[in-house]
C-alpha cells in the first residue's frame, strides 16, 4: 500500500513537471502569435495558433489525470505536488494569465483594424477611377485622397 501511494505521488509530480513545461511552451507560443501578428506573418501565426491547440488540450488533460488519484480514493492520504513544483507551476501560470490577457487585447485591436479597413474598402469600391496615361496613374490609392 505504501508503494502505491509513494507511485502515485512519483506520477503526479512527474505529470505536473510536464505541465509547467508545457504552460511554458504556451507563453512562448503566445509570444510568437504577437510577433507574427506584428510582423504580419500569416503562416507563422497559423502556425502557432495549431500549436496552442494542441497544448491547450493537452494541459487540459494533465490536469485532469493529476486530479483522478484524490478523486479516485479520497481515504488516501493526500500527496501533495512537490511545493517547489507547485510554487514554479503558479508562477507560470501568472505569466501565462498575463501573456493571454495581451494576445487577447491584441487579437480585439487587430479584429477592428481588420473591420475598419474592410468598411474603408468596401465603402470606395467602384468608386476609384485612375487617370489615363501611364505618368498620371496614381501608384496607391492613398495618393487619391
Amino acid at each position: 500500500m505504501l508503494r502505491m501511494i509513494a507511485a502515485v505521488a512519483e506520477d503526479r509530480n512527474r505529470k505536473a513537471a510536464e505541465y509547467l513545461l508545457l504552460l511554458r511552451l504556451m507563453a512562448n507560443e503566445l509570444e510568437k502569435a504577437m510577433q507574427s501578428i506584428s510582423h504580419n506573418a500569416l503562416p507563422d501565426f497559423e502556425e502557432s495558433v495549431s500549436n496552442q491547440q494542441v497544448l491547450s488540450a493537452r494541459l487540459v488533460a494533465l490536469a485532469d489525470e493529476i486530479s483522478i488519484p484524490l478523486q479516485e480514493n479520497p481515504a488516501a492520504p493526500a500527496r501533495p505536488i512537490d511545493e517547489d513544483l507547485r510554487r514554479q507551476i503558479l508562477v507560470a501560470n501568472d505569466g501565462l494569465q498575463k501573456l493571454n490577457r495581451g494576445y487577447a487585447a491584441l487579437l480585439q485591436h487587430s479584429s477592428r483594424s481588420v473591420a475598419l479597413m474592410v468598411s474603408l474598402f468596401a465603402s470606395i469600391q467602384g468608386q476609384f477611377q485612375e487617370a489615363s496615361g501611364p505618368r498620371l496613374k496614381y501608384q496607391t490609392w492613398s495618393c487619391q485622397m
